[in-house]
């Protein structure tokens, strides 16, 4: 049975000189109600139940959630006629994902990108990764964060909130690492994802979330004629097995320049493979959030910005989708179908010592936050 939880929000006045009226006014702009509905989404092999959360807005933006790998398997946003549409790839049933995708929409980790020949060092202690990209560590892994269960919590807040307990030794890695990772949607049709993780024993830490956009709303089209704009004056060049070399280079002068939006198909054609590579965010040192990118489909009017308190943003634009894998319409998710916009550090930070660390130690807390921000023109 479907259980529903709607949340009602409202500011709480604190009592002020001449505010009161204003913050009133606020209060009541602000109100909502917010429904969170959970439902069946499956069995896995081992007999344990699957849900699927929907999350919705006033604004009758929907997002579903599965907590099998933290997926999101739909966004429902509005384009600039008021027609909603899902705007990002996925399936509606378990099954789908249990037959495997390329991480469609889940969270990433322990680490997300790569980590070259699977091994690092910490404190003199190596550690052996899986190879599950070539020779490379990809992901997390053979099972990463986005192929567990996780637990789910409906909060107060209206918020979901997963947690998970990576052991020590999973997929190589040393310690025992608590995540949790709350999903919110906010009345200013924002998807808030915060991410949270404790260790015992010093490990990499890189979590991200894998959604692939389309904010045309038409996955037989590709995203090749939106415009992206990407707040970087450099990025990291990668050899022939996408792991960067160390170098970080300027954008200037080279198709990597998405500081002044332009369509992605524009200069595609000048990067072998396409574009999968991590730009380097042009922000001060603090880990406020900063404006790390702007998607843009003409169409539609669809915008979506992406706010990050992560250094870098890795834009993948769907090179190896290749028409096998098939939405629930039945349409193919063909090459550039999609991209994705991962928030992160940098791949391969491990073994860069020049790059911003990604190894959290006993006793510190990984803390950070990524929101995705749709908007029509």
């Amino acid at each position: 049975m479907s259980i529903v939880l709607a949340v009602t929000l409202f500011a709480m006045l604190i009592s002020g000189c001449g505010g009161e009226d204003q913050n009133l006014e606020q209060a009541e702009e602000d109100s909502e109600e917010i429904m969170i509905q959970e439902e069946a989404f499956g069995t896995l092999d081992d007999g344990r139940e699957v849900s699927l959360f929907t999350l919705t807005n006033s604004n009758e933006m929907e997002v579903k959630i599965t907590n099998y790998g933290g997926i999101v398997t739909s966004i429902r946003t509005p384009d600039a006629n008021g027609n909603l549409d899902n705007v990002v790839l996925g399936f509606e049933s378990l099954d789908k994902y249990l037959e495997g995708t390329p991480y469609f929409g889940a969270i990433i980790g322990r680490y997300g990108n790569r980590i070259a020949d699977g091994e690092f060092t910490i404190d003199g202690t190596q550690y052996e990764l899986a190879t599950n990209d070539g020779n490379n560590h990809l992901h997390g892994g053979e099972v990463g964060f986005d192929k567990v269960l996780w637990d789910a919590e409906i909060q107060d807040d209206n918020s979901l909130k997963l947690t998970y307990l990576s052991e020590d030794g999973e997929e190589g890695y040393p310690g025992n690492l608590e995540v949790a990772v709350v999903y919110s949607l906010t009345s200013e049709n924002e998807l808030k994802i915060e991410y949270e993780a404790t260790t015992d024993k010093a490990t990499p830490v890189n979590l991200t979330n894998h959604s692939y956009f389309n904010l045309s709303g038409q996955p037989d089209s590709t995203i090749l004629d939106h415009e992206l704009m990407l707040n970087a004056d450099q990025y990291t060049p990668v050899n022939d097995e996408l792991i960067p070399t160390g170098e970080l280079a300027d954008v200037e002068g080279t198709p990597f320049d998405f500081r002044n939006p332009h369509a992605i198909g524009a200069r595609i054609d000048q990067v072998e493979g396409g574009y999968d590579h991590n730009w380097v965010l042009s922000r001060s040192t603090d880990d406020s959030l900063f404006h790390a990118a702007t998607l843009y489909h003409e169409e539609s009017g669809r915008q979506m910005k992406v706010l990050t308190k992560e250094p870098g943003i890795q834009f993948y634009s769907g090179n190896f989708l290749d028409g096998s894998l098939k939405g629930p319409d039945g349409t193919p998710f063909v090459q550039h179908a999609a991209l994705c916009l991962e928030t992160q550090h940098f791949p391969n930070s491990p073994n860069e010592p020049d790059f911003p660390s990604t190894i959290l130690e006993p006793g510190e807390t990984y803390e950070t936050t990524t929101i995705y921000q749709f908007s029509t023109q």
